[in-house]
């Protein structure tokens, strides 16, 4: 017993030795970390390909490159050395090159490379860029897509590409631009009248043709229906299914369709009549069934995500996920197509699951964290996928399909986080509107002592159907906001994803009602924690949080100060200016003019007066090429908290979208949010 207890006393003598020899996380760890991502299993089952992305800061951006590690572990081997971004390694089905797609040229094209040799070579040369690689079965074609002007993609490829040169250069001699319909830009970039359409290109004579000439997207121009590629080849190699966007009225509708269409371009099919959305082709290996995504309720970006099989026999289509209660993500078949695997939400982690054709069940592999990029060795024997958590940015693991033998291959982060020190984050559960269980995360700051007191920054998430998973951020990065000093707690009200459909179907028309009490109870819950300082807390959120933050600023005076980044202050000015409509009018039941009621009733511009009741002084953040909630919900905001005397800041960014992606302008995001925290929190 004697011994024992010395060797207690011993352990933990060295982990708080350990613990003081390492530091708080800061800053400028945010742009030393390497970004791993997009790893490709090789055909023999022998490499796997994948992108590192580092972070240039003196040239304020971010450079990706491809390396390749040994699937059962090993040394990693820089494949490519450019200055250029390369990403999107795909393998060549005898494994003897990898496409990838490159900026080295200019535009982003598709390149070759021979993985264990040989210098890079251009493969595609058009004007309007290449992108999205996907291999036929027998490595003689490539398909790829490349947004061009539909009047002209009838003609041959070289007229087409000479013609959407010659546009563009006319349109570039002045800055204006003619508008004939929406939707006309997107998230950051102007989509104006291009079309996203799928070419295919012979290695053998270099010929290019276009698959889906017309008037319509043959991928999705938004992101928000897309789970990665979103088309690809037959095992016979004869035809091509991808999801085209809606025939018409994009920016209100929501109709998705999968389409396949032959290699010479000649037969196009429509396989799917469901009025909502559907996505994400995949052919088994045998090539009776197309596998793919579905959701049920037209008009609705956040209804569940149903896993989908059409029998290419019979053109029956079968739902194999109506009992599962998550979104189905980007799957992959089995070898011998015995099963579908496919990461889904799960209380706050994102789990990898399969679909066993025998049994018809859905069982849970690998657990904890986010998973996601699922590849399976050409045997069927095991899985490759990337994880993070809010502890490690994404690495590569591997495991058996049955979830065993859990292995990390890469380790690009250790040296850089073997030196920092975090507290884990707690999963807590509290009681919200109506008893109903809420989840949220509770991360306290490094070195934490429970005799103390700390102020508390209370994050809440965007979507609004979205969560705060335990995964990795980079800008609302949970770890680094607490090694400021503060305790942060992230909770998942109303509308997050990843517990039940019910529970994201609940915040649809009622964005500062259920929600908001069930935020409001989170608050009560850390107020009566021991360690916090209930007189010191700050709110901070962006997009539906930024939404919330300006419902906090006109409904509570529980916060010393906010920080609102991509709001939504006006309900009507935001119909009016974002660029998907249709998720406005799902919202609110309609049009502002069809139903004023639902936009006046939780817009926060119409408690404006409150602002003076409560005073909080408001840092707002808003970047000009933000189209999804566009500038001028944030400026309003600002003139009418100057206007009212309330102390108030604008961080504004002409040169970022709904996000802050360039270095410098990340670290001027940070250390502007934090000076601000600092200036209202005693720490």
């Amino acid at each position: 017993m004697n011994y024992l207890k010395h060797l207690m006393i011993i352990i933990f003598v060295i982990s708080i030795t350990s613990a003081q020899e390492k530091r708080a996380m800061e800053i400028e760890d945010m742009f030393r970390i390497k970004r791993v991502s997009d790893p490709q299993i090789s055909p023999d089952g022998k490499w796997i390909a994948f992108v590192v992305t580092e972070v240039i800061k003196n040239e304020n951006k971010m450079n990706s490159d491809i390396y390749l590690i040994p699937s059962c572990g090993g040394e990693v081997r820089r494949l490519t050395t450019s200055s250029a971004a390369d990403n999107n390694p795909r393998w060549s089905p005898d494994g003897k090159n990898l496409a990838f797609v490159s900026t080295r040229s200019g535009t982003p094209q598709i390149w070759l490379i021979n993985p264990f040799g040989g210098e890079a070579k251009q493969l595609t040369d058009i004007y309007t860029g290449a992108s999205q690689p996907v291999w036929s079965p027998d490595g003689k074609s490539i398909a790829f897509v490349s947004s061009v002007y539909p009047e002209f993609s009838e003609k041959s490829f070289q007229e087409a590409n000479e013609l959407n040169k010659k546009k563009d250069e006319e349109r570039s001699k002045t800055n204006a631009r003619i508008i004939n319909k929406l939707l006309y830009r997107h998230w950051n970039s102007w989509v104006e009248d291009k079309r996203q359409h799928i070419f295919i290109i012979s290695l053998e004579n270099k010929e290019i043709k276009n698959l889906t000439p017309g008037d319509r997207d043959a991928v999705p121009t938004s992101s928000t229906f897309a789970a990665g590629d979103e088309f690809c080849f037959s095992s016979d190699g004869k035809e091509i299914a991808y999801t085209a966007a809606p025939a018409e009225n994009e920016a209100w509708n929501t109709n998705h369709d999968i389409f396949t269409v032959s290699i010479d371009g000649k037969t196009r099919k429509q396989i799917t009549t469901n009025p909502a959305a559907d996505g994400y082709p995949r052919y088994s290996k045998n090539g009776k069934y197309i596998a793919y995504r579905a959701q049920k309720t037209p008009g609705f970006e956040a209804d569940k995500w149903d896993l989908m099989l059409y029998d290419r026999t019979n053109g029956i289509h079968k739902n194999l996920s109506e009992n599962f209660d998550s979104w189905v993500l980007a799957f992959q078949w089995s070898p011998d197509d015995s099963k579908i695997f496919f990461p889904a939400e799960e209380n706050a982690n994102q789990q990898i699951f399969a679909y066993d054709f025998k049994t018809k069940k859905i069982t849970k592999i690998i657990e904890g964290g986010v998973n996601a990029d699922i590849n399976i060795s050409p045997d069927g024997k095991f899985l490759f996928f990337t994880k993070h958590t809010l502890e490690m940015p994404i690495e590569i693991f591997s495991a058996t399909v049955e979830g065993k033998n859990f292995s990390k291959l890469t380790s690009i982060n250790d040296s850089l986080f073997g030196n920092i020190y975090f507290n884990r984050a707690e999963s807590i559960i509290y009681k919200g509107a109506d008893d109903t269980p809420i989840q949220a995360w509770l991360i306290k700051p490094p070195f934490f002592d429970s005799n103390k007191k700390y102020p508390l920054v209370f994050l809440v998430h965007g979507g609004p159907q979205g969560a705060w998973e335990n995964g990795w951020h980079y800008r609302w990065n949970p770890q680094l906001w607490a090694a400021q000093g503060y305790v942060v707690f992230a909770p998942n009200p109303r509308g997050s994803t990843g517990f039940g459909q019910k529970f994201v179907n609940e915040i649809s028309g009622d964005w500062g009602g259920k929600v908001y009490e069930d935020l409001m109870k989170g608050v009560d819950y850390v107020e009566k924690l021991n360690f916090v300082d209930a007189n010191q807390m700050a709110a901070a959120g962006a997009s539906y949080g930024g939404y919330m933050m300006n419902w906090f600023a006109t409904h509570t005076d529980k916060f010393k100060t906010i920080i609102t980044h991509a709001s939504i202050w006006n309900f009507y000015s935001m119909y009016g200016t974002t660029d998907e409509v249709w998720f406005d009018e799902w919202e609110h039941s309609g049009t502002p003019w069809d139903n004023p009621q639902a936009y006046d009733k939780f817009s926060p511009h119409k408690y404006g007066t409150n602002l003076l009741k409560y005073k909080t002084p408001m840092l707002i953040i808003h970047n000009e090429l933000d189209y999804r909630v566009p500038v001028t919900e944030g400026m309003q905001l600002f003139t009418t908290l100057q206007r009212m005397g309330i102390e108030s800041r604008f961080l504004y960014f002409p040169d970022e979208g709904h996000g802050v992606l360039k270095p410098l302008n990340s670290e001027l995001w940070h250390k502007t949010v934090f000076e601000w925290l600092n200036k209202y929190l005693k720490k």
